[in-house]
């Protein structure tokens, strides 16, 4: 029969654990509770969709993004270039999808210790057509690589992808679509899409035919046409960037004046004709293009210009 203090000694050790389990689910009630303050997104999806014009400003370099007809162009020294509209999806989806984005503090006094007071910090603002949808002070990072981020005009930091300030400090022409045929980047103009394509180039015309699946080459001499070949040289055509813009350069230079200046004519399933007018080479093997229908002139380096042009036995099948 126990005795009375075996009893107690009992009830004393039941009651121990009992005290234990608590306070394992008050901890564990309270870290849920922080992981969930942690998770969070900056801007809702749904706004995102509505943006038409974001503001950065970031180490003394200051751009825009601004969307015309459902199409992004880059803002900066009073011109407007197409932007990559990948690249500035991935950029807003930063800010879109949940993900942790701890508390680090919500003190005033911080923020200079946070790169995050108003003369250090860079500036990220996005606009619908009528409101602000966003506006965030971008910081320093900490030594696990997180980014320090404040809302305009609130106190409370957070850390989180630094993603977020390598775009922001990434060049001004890293946000350019450079694309010959900005099109190809959304997959609009593919090589399926291509009926003929009409390449000239020191006084001789390659054309690329399609008849109903099969390419046939007139103008240059090819046995037995390698299909594979000649639509990855289309596909190079069509996704062909340069390194730049050139504003010294307009589409009536003489440049691209000379009838014998190589020329390449992409027709396409629509009835839409491309034409891309280039000028001679440099010294360098550079040079610059002209694309129909477009006020832009680019830069083609020379290893890209290269890849252009193509003589008969590069599409000879093997």
């Amino acid at each position: 029969m126990m005795t009375y203090k075996n009893r107690l000694i009992c009830l004393l050790s039941l009651i121990a654990v009992l005290v234990l389990l608590y306070a394992g689910s008050f901890i564990v009630n309270a870290e849920t509770s922080g992981a969930r303050s942690a998770s969070m997104f900056w801007l809702d999806s749904e706004l995102a969709a509505g943006a038409s014009r974001i503001v950065i400003s970031m180490d003394a370099q200051n751009f825009e993004l601004v969307k015309r007809a459902d199409q992004w162009f880059v803002l900066h020294n009073e011109s407007k270039y197409p932007a990559r509209r990948l690249r500035v999806e991935d950029f807003v989806g930063i800010l879109t999808k949940r993900t942790v984005w701890p508390v680090r503090s919500s003190g005033v006094a911080s923020h200079e210790r946070f790169g995050l007071d108003t003369e250090t910090a860079g500036r990220l603002a996005i606009y619908g057509e009528d409101s602000s949808l966003l506006d965030l002070l971008i910081g320093f990072e900490d030594n696990t690589g997180q980014v320090f981020v404040r809302r305009y005009a609130q106190s409370e930091v957070r850390s989180g992808n630094s993603l977020l300030k390598t775009y922001m400090t990434s060049p001004v022409s890293s946000w350019y679509n450079l694309r010959l045929i900005p099109d190809s980047e959304d997959g609009k103009v593919s090589v399926k899409s291509v009926q003929r394509l009409s390449v000239y180039n020191g006084g001789t015309t390659q054309v690329f035919a399609r008849r109903n699946r099969v390419w046939t080459i007139s103008g240059i001499d090819v046995t037995n046409p390698a299909q594979n070949a000649i639509e990855n040289y289309i596909s190079i055509i069509l996704n062909t960037e340069g390194d730049n813009f050139a504003d010294s350069v307009s589409s009536g230079d003489p440049v691209f004046g000379n009838a014998g200046n190589s020329r390449i004519t992409v027709e396409l399933d629509n009835g839409s004709v491309i034409t891309i007018r280039l000028s001679e080479s440099d010294e360098s093997g550079s040079r610059y293009a002209h694309v129909s229908g477009r006020e832009y002139i680019y830069s083609i380096p020379s290893w890209s210009a290269a890849r252009l042009f193509r003589d008969a036995s590069h599409f000879e099948k093997q």
